[in-house]
């Protein structure tokens, strides 16, 4: 099972186990993390596709750690004018483990056999 989320203004293909890299997001090491903008799931073959996203469906995670990623630099430069700038730049990310995938059907099935 797998789902196509949209945060960060990307969209990310993710799955129960997943460990995914995200710009940096307003949550706490430890804590979780619900992603409800869920554009694609797909279950065994079954694919449902939201319009824009699919009612119902949730991606919860957890954060495992923030940090910087590799430094890359930014130089920009023009030919026989003498201009030259040089820039570094390290991205914050945050680090999520993805721990499960839910559809509005199986929260439906799990209220049912509570129930009885």
């Amino acid at each position: 099972m797998y789902a196509i989320i949209e945060t960060c203004g990307k969209q990310y293909k993710v799955s129960e186990g997943d460990v995914v890299f995200f710009e940096k997001l307003e949550a706490e090491e430890g804590k979780k993390v619900k992603f409800d903008k869920v554009i694609l799931v797909s279950d065994n073959g079954k694919v449902e596709v939201g319009t824009p996203y699919v009612k119902g469906a949730k991606v919860e995670g957890k954060v495992v750690a923030h940090g910087k990623a590799k430094k890359i630099v930014v130089f920009k430069y023009k030919a026989k004018k003498n201009y030259r700038r040089k820039q570094g730049h390290r991205q914050p990310y945050t680090k999520v483990e993805i721990t499960s995938v839910k559809l509005a059907a199986e929260k439906k099935t799990a209220e049912n056999k509570e129930e009885v």
